[in-house]
């Protein structure tokens, strides 16, 4: 006889927590107690809520799991970059990424099992979408990896650029977020927090109308709907156009600065023609655009632009009035591009 796990505590924060101590005759502020004890003070089990009855400890430990996931792998690269890849109840895998640069502490976090849009260089997406993570499932990965630093260390930036389309499940992504975001949680400003996107509009436009004060990465990869059609199929039922409209929408309600998102393909997306429409497309809003040189895939025949290639796709934007930015690849030795960790495993155990 299979018996039921207990509801995930990370689900259960407000009402459903609220209710459980009403039921249970325990005061209110037990919970206050319990979201420290996690977002604060790192507990790792029970037990270490020492705070706690030792009675009502063992109440929660029957009534309630902590954590849901189990750690597959755990790896680390020299530039202090560390990758997570978890394996969830029912068998499907993410990967979460902690990020150290100077004193940001970075986490990149997955909001699906897998990816839907297709993009035909990612290896997120090489096996579709199984399913979209739950609230507790996004905010157990900020958990786990804030467990990884050390006792001086705090996190103070958040991406939402794992695995997976975070506008495809805004309705567990956003209460996760705003427990990330709540003094009482992890206590992030908005304004640290970035949710990216291949560009769903109107997604884009509730984030507008309802949570304007997160940062918005939108990941275009193509100048053209030509182009971008094929590296990224879900384009062809959207376009650019819409995108961009979306977009200004964003900046319109927010007034916070666009970022757009663009992996340089070798031979595929990097020829100066293409920088060319790039800028005419970015030169009149106010956004930054992020260039990211591929980080090779296994199986895959992406290829990473020279470096005089990448220089001259600079140069030309930067004429053309755009701010440019250059994204600093972090973690190379430990698969840590989405997906690969995951894939790699797959291919082992495979």
């Amino acid at each position: 006889m299979t018996t039921t796990p207990p509801p995930h505590l990370l689900n259960a924060f407000g009402e459903p927590l609220e209710a459980w101590l009403k039921d249970n005759s325990l005061p209110r502020f037990r919970g206050a107690q319990i979201r420290n004890w996690l977002f604060k003070q790192r507990a790792e089990d029970w037990d270490q809520m020492t705070d706690l009855p030792k009675s009502l400890r063992t109440q929660l430990a029957a009534d309630w799991q902590l954590w849901t996931s189990e750690i597959l792998k755990h790896t680390e690269a020299e530039d202090g970059t560390e990758k997570l890849l978890l394996r969830l109840p029912g068998g499907g895998q993410v990967e979460c990424v902690l990020l150290r640069d100077t004193v940001r502490r970075t986490i990149c976090i997955s909001t699906q099992v897998g990816c839907g849009m297709g993009c035909v260089f990612c290896a997120s997406g090489l096996d579709g979408v199984e399913r979209n993570l739950t609230t507790g499932e996004i905010l157990e990965q900020m958990l786990r990896l804030q467990l990884l630093l050390g006792p001086e260390e705090r996190l103070s930036h958040i991406v939402v650029m794992g695995m997976g389309e975070p506008l495809a499940n805004l309705d567990a992504l956003l209460p996760a977020l705003a427990e990330a975001h709540r003094a009482e949680g992890l206590d992030i400003s908005a304004r640290r927090i970035t949710i990216s996107t291949v560009g769903l509009p109107q997604q884009i436009e509730r984030l507008a109308r309802e949570e304007t004060s997160y940062r918005l990465a939108i990941s275009l990869h193509a100048p053209n709907d030509l182009l971008r059609n094929e590296l990224v199929p879900v384009n062809d039922k959207i376009g650019l156009a819409a995108i961009m409209a979306a977009a200004d929408t964003f900046f319109a309600a927010s007034g916070r600065r666009l970022t757009f998102e663009y992996v340089l393909l070798a031979d595929v997306n990097d020829a100066p023609e293409h920088a060319r429409e790039l800028g005419k497309l970015l030169s009149d809003r106010e956004a930054l655009l992020n260039v990211i040189p591929y980080n090779p895939v296994a199986g895959l025949p992406y290829r990473t632009p020279t470096a005089e290639r990448q220089q001259q796709f600079r140069r030309i934007l930067e004429d053309a009035g755009v701010r440019v930015r250059f994204r600093h690849r972090k973690g190379d030795k430990i698969d840590a591009a989405c997906g690969q960790l995951r894939r790699s495993q797959m291919v082992e155990l495979g």
